[in-house]
């Protein structure tokens, strides 16, 4: 069981990192923008975000990954780095000046051509963020989790303070007349996006010393299997983008009102889903620290077994989790200003749907530890293609449903198609029917908590209840697969085993 240790220690600080920036995200910047914008400009909030999150496919080509695969090996991660840095400077530099370019045209074709501000403000972001891609891996590969989690942390903050300040304290300047004259009230998102662009700098200058130490040379032989090895990844990063952000375009596409109107209700539909968000965080979370784990283990004689398990305590803690964002969701919606509560409803769907993208990560490990990437290629562009044919057909008829609907659909179909093919190429014990108890009993206490809740007892009766189902949830779960002394065990190993601060 110690490989379980070192992934759930890793898991906490590589992903808890990231948590830990996006909870600050969450407690701070969620509940303030979503109150500070108006629903117009949460939906070009929303919308642009969604195409960053396309554009860091772009950028990145996914040789971070690439990195893992072929800087493992102590004696290759120098060249590895070196080739694939070198390879992604010149690339964001290049979509850069595309986007700078033709900046009208893409911001006419997702929100309205007056955006185009926000195009270039992103084209920024993004480079600085790709560039950044490669120092991150480095640093988890080379174990190095407390310096990744600093950087990650630091970051958010940077970005929330810069938000702070250029919203609150820029217009309050009062003492100084001039500066507090050249702030522009309607310029609001610039300022967010601002706030962005100076963080993502930032960032990239604390992970400046992996560029200024690294002997730079460019191995042609090494970038060619680095690009056959990542390519299919690419094809698998946009199909995947396409699965988790399109909805936000297609809404602004496709619903019934004028253009503002339905990126308006974008906006809404988006301040919505990121409670539901919380539920893909931990799926990120554990992905951070699984994709090098995974790649470790290789050569070891017990390699299937450990990925087996590990994918089953992936879903228990899924499982729990999102039974207890589902239970408590009428607290948790605080986080969201109240001109944004009309989708609600739609939350505990889409945390489902998060558990399958999760579990889909997990699924997905064979064809990335034998080589066999374009496999997963063909399975996330069958996902994007029912993701692309599903928000076509259903946001018209069934609206902001429509897109929760499909996303369901799409992962759970893309975590049994790469379940069943890996049976086939790369067979892996899953217990399967022990995590599909997990499931059927979490969603089981939940609908036993809205039969309850329709009866109308108190609240504090309703939360005591609530607390009563997620104890027992625990409780029964941890008797049957008697893990009480293994995950003391682990606690104890945990606090006695950290990391070394470096």
């Amino acid at each position: 069981m110690s490989y379980l240790k070192t992934l759930a220690k890793e898991t906490v600080i590589y992903g808890g990192s990231s948590i830990l920036a996006r909870a600050l995200q969450y407690v701070l910047l969620t509940p303030y923008l979503t109150r500070k914008l108006i629903n117009l400009d949460y939906g070009r909030h929303a919308i642009y975000y969604a195409l960053a999150a396309v554009l860091i496919i772009l950028f990145t080509f996914r040789f971070e990954t690439a990195f893992f695969r072929f800087g493992h090996k102590k004696d290759q991660i120098e060249k590895s780095f070196s080739t694939a840095s070198i390879f992604l400077l010149t690339l964001s530099l290049g979509y850069t000046i595309l986007l700078w370019i033709n900046a009208e045209s893409v911001a006419g074709w997702f929100t309205l051509e007056a955006d185009a501000r926000y195009v270039r403000w992103f084209a920024l972001i993004i480079a600085a963020d790709a560039l950044a891609a490669l120092p991150f891996a480095r640093l988890r590969l080379e174990n190095r989790p407390i310096k990744f989690a600093v950087i990650k942390t630091t970051s958010m903050l940077v970005n929330i303070v810069g938000v702070i300040f250029l919203l609150e304290i820029w217009p309050a300047l009062s003492m100084f007349p001039n500066i507090r004259a050249a702030y522009d009230p309607s310029a609001i998102l610039d300022y967010v996006f601002l706030a962005n662009l100076i963080a993502s700098v930032a960032t990239l200058l604390l992970l400046s010393s992996y560029f200024l130490k690294t002997h730079w040379s460019f191995d042609y032989g090494l970038w060619k299997k680095m690009l056959g090895y990542s390519w299919p990844l690419l094809v698998v990063g946009l199909a995947g983008t396409i699965n988790l952000v399109f909805d936000s375009f297609f809404l602004s596409w496709f619903l019934p009102g004028t253009e503002e109107e339905n990126i308006a209700q974008t906006g809404v539909y988006k301040a919505c889903m990121r409670i539901a968000i919380l539920m893909n965080l931990i799926s990120q979370a554990y992905n951070y620290a699984a994709e090098p784990f995974f790649f470790k283990q290789l050569a070891a004689a017990d390699a299937k077994e450990k990925y087996a398990r590990t994918a089953q305590a992936f879903a228990w803690v899924g499982c729990f989790a999102i039974l207890t964002i589902a239970l408590h969701l009428d607290i948790i919606k605080y986080l969201i200003d109240e001109s944004k509560w009309g989708m609600l409803h739609l939350v505990p769907l889409m945390l489902l749907a998060y558990l399958f993208l999760g579990m889909y990560y997990n699924f997905a490990v064979w064809y990335k530890v034998s080589d066999r990437t374009r496999y997963g290629a063909i399975i996330a562009c069958f996902g994007a293609i029912l993701t692309l044919l599903g928000l076509r057909f259903l946001i018209p008829v069934y609206g902001p449903l429509g897109a929760v609907i499909t996303t369901l659909v799409v992962f759970f179909v893309l975590a049994s198609l790469t379940y069943a093919w890996g049976k086939r190429f790369y067979p892996i014990p899953y217990k399967l029917s022990r995590m599909s108890h997990y499931l059927l009993s979490a969603i089981g206490l939940y609908f036993l908590s809205i039969a309850l809740e329709k009866v109308g007892p108190p609240a504090f009766i309703l939360g005591g209840f609530r607390i009563i189902l997620l104890v027992a949830y625990v409780w029964v779960w941890i008797r049957l697969e008697n893990a009480g002394p293994n995950l003391r065990l682990a606690w104890a190993n945990f606090k006695s085993n950290l990391p070394n601060k470096r």
